[in-house]
């Protein structure tokens, strides 16, 4: 199996240091590049290009969420999990649009720090406990049948709607892929071309035009 590599943002050296160690000391993983702002970081992560990214919020000047709305828009496969102090609704959902697919507190132990990191790269969207609950409580009472009548969701193949489903129901790429009899690579193509015909950024967004949120 190819390591995970890993990008780190953060502007405070002792939790960037103790975030490296976490990363390092793991074989799965690779840290290849560690930021200490937000204009640190939109150079190096455009150079690096890791596959998953832990990126703080408040950076001082340009903050995490801009970073992630800027590169995203431009490195569509790159991923980032919010990694922070801040569980208000807002910067949550700040941070979400602007195409997080992730978001655990800073408090988060080392081995969930890194199942998170894995989930988040299988197709998941790890999120601490009591993130989990605001997001869910948010969409209480918002969910309404999947709306035919939206012209980009026809815009999906049959494949891509078979997966979108899949992903609707909370499956991780590796899952999605056993079920259908295809490689995890295939389903990870597949969700990126699903991001790019419903202009969104992430498996939330994704979700949420399936069902006509």
């Amino acid at each position: 199996m190819n390591k995970i590599t890993v990008g780190i943002v953060e502007d405070n050296n002792d939790i960037r240091h103790a975030l490296e160690l976490i990363i390092q000391m793991d074989g799965n993983y690779e840290l290849i590049c560690s930021c200490v702002n937000g204009e640190d970081a939109l150079g190096k992560l455009a150079v690096y290009l890791p596959d998953v990214v832990l990126m703080d919020i408040d950076l001082g000047g340009i903050t995490g969420i801009e970073v992630v709305r800027q590169l995203k828009a431009e490195f569509p496969a790159m991923l980032f999990m919010m990694c922070t102090v801040y569980d208000d609704d807002e910067k949550i959902f700040e941070a979400l649009r602007a195409g997080a697919s992730g978001y655990v507190m800073k408090k988060t132990t080392p081995v969930k720090m890194l199942e998170a990191l894995k989930e988040l790269y299988e197709g998941g969207a790890p999120m601490s406990s009591q993130i989990a609950l605001k997001v869910v409580s948010a969409f209480k009472g918002m969910i309404t049948p999947l709306a035919p009548e939206d012209d980009l969701l026809k815009t999906l193949s049959k494949r891509e709607m078979e997966i979108l489903n899949l992903l609707s129901t909370g499956l991780i790429y590796k899952e999605i892929a056993d079920k259908l009899t295809i490689s995890s690579e295939t389903v990870r193509k597949h969700v990126y071309s699903i991001y790019d015909k419903l202009h969104v950024n992430n498996r939330v967004e994704a979700v949420n035009k399936f069902f006509g949120r």
